[in-house]
């Protein structure tokens, strides 16, 4: 899945397939200028800023269970979040610094160290990596992605794909070619 904000004419927080179909709204009430998102992968949960609001919230993938982390004045200038166990990770643009926050309630917040121009901040490490397993995009035989001729998008499951095609481009009858 691809998880997304949107803020444009209603504001909102959205999941699809990675082709983009199966477009779903997760979160379209008591929601004004989501600017950032992060996955919880483990629990199958959504975070996010709401500047405008001054708020971060969470929902399951469903948009269900939805609870408010923190408010403040503070949440106006933060940028970027992600989640690594129990806790957020934000940048406050306003102070040029990482901070960490309880993810369950807001608390414990810290400053972790200075950055000059850090606008968006991503945990990587080992237990928040999906294993890979065999999909429907692998390299076929032929030497392409799930036997598209340019590109291979996962669908409703890895087991299933949709074919598109490279700007200019456009998608032969057969659904893997581009012409």
């Amino acid at each position: 899945k691809l998880f997304f904000t949107d803020y444009g004419n209603a504001a909102k927080v959205e999941r699809c397939d990675m082709d983009g179909m199966n477009r779903t709204w997760i979160v379209d009430s008591k929601i004004e200028q989501p600017t950032a998102l992060a996955l919880d992968l483990i629990n199958k949960y959504v975070y996010w800023l709401d500047i405008y609001l001054e708020s971060v919230e969470v929902v399951d993938y469903q948009g269900r269970r939805r609870q408010t982390i923190t408010k403040g004045r503070q949440i106006r200038h933060l940028c970027g979040l992600a989640v690594f166990e129990n806790y957020l990770y934000t940048i406050n643009s306003d102070s040029l610094s990482i901070l960490q926050m309880n993810r369950y309630n807001g608390t414990d917040v810290q400053a972790l160290a200075r950055l000059d121009n850090a606008k968006e901040i991503r945990v990587y490490q080992k237990r928040t990596q999906a294993a890979v397993r065999s999909h429907a995009c692998e390299v076929d035989p032929a030497g392409m992605p799930g036997g598209c001729s340019h590109i291979c998008l996962l669908s409703s499951s890895y087991k299933a794909r949709t074919c598109r095609c490279r700007t200019g481009f456009i998608l032969g009858s057969d659904g893997r070619s581009c012409k």
